[in-house]
């Protein structure tokens, strides 16, 4: 028995946070299913931006900032925002619940730093490679791996 994996690949370049928002914005607008979106990037590519666009694009209306030392925060919108940052999980191998989210989640969950936790992650999913040009441009490298997320890739771009 084969196993087919079906992926969709994108490139965007960004000039600005402002942009790097929009983005997500409409992201988060099309969005009306459960999904993980995996973000990935250097400290300072944009990553916490991204999901600020996100969540305003769900309805949310609460701040929304890096998790890192909290490891999970809930905002709750027109869809449920989970928001992991696993940077601090490197090596740690107890279970922090986060199959509720990543694998039974009715929402949306974002997942920076998603290397720590690989071994929880779904097979289905957006990936979000968030790469700094210059000072202000960024090139975001978007892959959907598998059907759902190619849908939602083509709807959203």
């Amino acid at each position: 028995m084969t196993t087919v994996i079906h992926m969709k690949e994108q490139t965007v370049k960004s000039k600005s946070k402002a942009e790097t928002q929009s983005l997500a914005f409409r992201l988060g607008e099309i969005l009306s299913k459960p999904i993980v979106i995996l973000l990935k990037g250097d400290l300072g590519a944009g990553k916490t931006t991204f999901t600020q666009g996100l969540a305003k694009g769900l309805g949310i209306t609460k701040t929304v900032n890096s998790p890192t030392f909290n490891i999970l925060k809930l905002y709750q919108g027109r869809m449920q925002l989970c928001h992991i940052d696993a940077y601090r999980l490197e090596g740690i191998h107890q279970d922090l619940g986060f199959e509720e989210y990543l694998i039974d989640g009715e929402g949306v969950c974002v997942v920076e730093w998603p290397m720590y936790i690989s071994d929880l992650l779904p097979k289905e999913y957006l990936e979000i490679e968030i790469l700094n040009e210059t000072e202000d441009n960024r090139c975001i490298h978007i892959r959907a791996i598998g059907e759902d997320a190619q849908k939602i890739l083509e709807e959203w771009l």
